[in-house]
C-alpha cells in the first residue's frame, strides 16, 4: 500500500472495542478510526458519537463494501468470528479478530486459507503478546535466566454478574475457557516453546451449560509441566509463574496491566530477590500498530492463523478431558 495509515472500520458496538481496541486505534501512529457498523442505527450512532467515529453503516455488509475501510476489527461473539473474518476477507478487507480466533482449531485454518486466498493480512487480538514486559518474559526462558524450565502456573479469574452475558451462553461459543483459560494456555505453549504431548482437565458446569470454572494440566516434552485455573465465577486473579531449576518470575496483573507500569519479580535461592519494571504502555496500541505496519509493508503478522489453530488444539483436548471427568487426553495433530 502506498498510504501511510490503514483506514479502520469496527464490527459492532461491543464493549472491548469502545474500552480498549477503538481508543487504540485513534491513538496509534499508523491508523485512522473510519466507521463503525450495527445492526441497530440509533445505537450506532450514539455508539459513533460517543468516540468521535466519522461513519456509522447500518449493516455489517455495508462496512464491508466500503470503499473507504481497509481493516476491521471484529469483537463480535466467538461463534461469529469464522464467518465474518471470511466474508471480510473476501471482500478484501484485513482483518485483526478477537480471541479465540475460531470455535475450533479447523475454522482457525479455515480463516487462515480464506484470508490467503485473499491476499489479506489476519491476526488473532491477543493484545498482552505485544507489551514489553511479556518479551522480557520469553527473552529470560530463552537466555536461560531461570535455568531449565520445569513448572508454569497460570490464573486467570473473575465474577460475572449478569445472566445474559454473552459468555455465559453456550451456542455463543462462551465459558470460561475460551474466555480467560485461553490466555493461560496461550503463555503456557509459548513460553515452554512446545505443543503439549498430554492434557488433563476437570470443570464446573453453570446453570447455563459453559464452564464458569475450569482447571487443567499440560504435559510438554522433556517434562515441562503447566498448571493452569480460569473461571467466570471467582474474584479476579491474573498471574502467572515460570519456575526453573535456578530462578523463578511471577508476573502480577499478568495480561491486562492497563497502562500502568509493570513488573517481573524474580526469585533466585532464599534471598536474592529482583523486580525488573517496565513503564506503562498501551498493549493494545502496540498490537494494532503491529497490524497496521503488516497492512502497510505486506508483511506476514507475528502470530498468524496456524497459531491460532495450535492453540485451539490444546482448547479441544482441555475440553475434551473434561468433559470425560478429567480423564487424560493426547492433543491432536501430535
Amino acid at each position: 500500500m502506498s498510504q501511510r495509515v490503514v483506514r479502520w472500520g469496527v464490527i459492532s458496538t461491543a464493549n472491548i472495542g469502545r474500552i480498549a481496541v477503538i481508543p487504540a486505534i485513534k491513538a496509534s501512529r499508523n491508523g485512522e478510526m473510519v466507521g463503525v457498523a450495527s445492526r441497530d442505527p440509533e445505537k450506532g450512532r450514539a455508539f459513533a458519537a460517543a468516540l468521535g467515529i466519522p461513519h456509522v453503516y447500518g449493516s455489517y455488509e455495508a462496512l464491508l463494501d466500503a470503499k473507504e475501510v481497509d481493516a476491521v476489527y471484529i469483537p463480535l461473539p466467538n461463534s461469529m468470528h469464522c464467518e465474518w473474518t471470511r466474508r471480510a476477507a473476501e471482500r478484501g478487507k484485513h482483518v485483526l479478530c478477537e480471541k479465540p480466533l475460531g470455535l475450533s482449531s479447523a475454522q482457525c485454518l479455515q480463516m487462515g486459507e480464506a484470508a490467503a486466498r485473499a491476499g489479506v493480512k489476519l491476526m488473532e487480538a491477543f493484545m498482552y503478546r505485544f507489551h514489553p514486559r511479556t518479551e522480557r518474559v520469553l527473552d529470560m526462558v530463552r537466555n536461560g535466566a531461570l535455568g531449565e524450565l520445569r513448572l508454569i502456573h497460570s490464573s486467570f479469574t473473575f465474577r460475572l454478574t449478569r445472566p445474559d452475558n454473552i459468555r455465559l451462553k453456550p451456542e455463543l461459543g462462551g465459558g470460561a475457557l475460551m474466555d480467560v483459560g485461553c490466555y493461560c494456555v496461550n503463555i503456557s505453549r509459548t513460553a515452554a516453546g512446545a505443543e503439549p504431548v498430554e492434557v488433563q482437565c476437570v470443570a464446573r458446569w453453570g446453570k447455563s451449560g459453559v464452564d464458569d470454572q475450569l482447571a487443567g494440566t499440560m504435559i510438554f516434552p522433556g517434562g515441562c509441566i503447566a498448571q493452569f485455573d480460569c473461571s467466570l465465577s471467582m474474584e479476579r486473579r491474573e498471574t502467572y509463574t515460570l519456575a526453573g531449576t535456578d530462578a523463578y518470575i511471577t508476573v502480577p496483573q499478568a495480561f491486562l496491566p492497563g497502562e500502568s507500569d509493570a513488573a517481573i519479580l524474580e526469585q533466585r535461592g532464599r534471598s536474592e530477590r529482583r523486580e525488573h519494571s517496565f513503564p506503562g504502555v498501551d498493549e493494545y496500541r502496540l498490537m494494532v500498530e503491529h497490524f497496521a505496519d503488516c497492512v502497510l509493508e505486506d508483511r506476514a503478522p507475528r502470530h498468524g492463523a496456524d497459531e491460532a489453530a495450535a492453540n485451539m488444539r490444546v482448547i479441544e483436548a482441555l475440553y475434551k478431558s473434561a468433559r470425560s471427568g478429567g480423564q487424560v487426553t493426547s492433543v491432536a495433530g501430535r
